[in-house]
């Protein structure tokens, strides 16, 4: 008898089965492909909202794979000289740095537009 992946932290909403042949599906997470940039639709934005006061730019709309998500994150912060992070499919880069992301995502063939202020 194999021995069955059974971590029951990851079951949501099984209770219980008596079947011997039952295996959990555990919901196989589909991996988004990553568009190409130029069908990318970026969001830049200015957010202060839960920040203690500090604002950061928010690049959002991003449809990829996490790694492409950090790659470019990666890629303006480096551009900005500043930190930031890159989590949910967003990009927060510290300070307000609007301008400069749009125009770096733009050269790097991104369709990228400033949303407010």
């Amino acid at each position: 008898m194999s021995k069955k992946n059974n971590d029951w932290k990851k079951r949501d909403g099984v209770v219980f089965s008596t079947a011997d042949s039952f295996d959990y599906n555990f919901g196989a997470e589909e991996s988004q492909d990553t568009l190409p940039p130029s069908q990318q639709k970026l969001r830049v934005l200015l957010d202060k909202k839960s920040r203690a006061g500090k604002q950061v730019t928010l690049i959002e709309g991003f449809v990829g794979t996490e790694e492409d998500l950090k790659e470019l994150g990666k890629h303006l912060k480096n551009k900005c000289g500043v930190g930031g992070s890159t989590k949910d499919g967003e990009i927060l880069i510290q300070g307000d740095h609007r301008d400069k992301v749009v125009q770096v995502l733009t050269q790097a063939g991104y369709s990228a537009k400033k949303v407010g202020g």
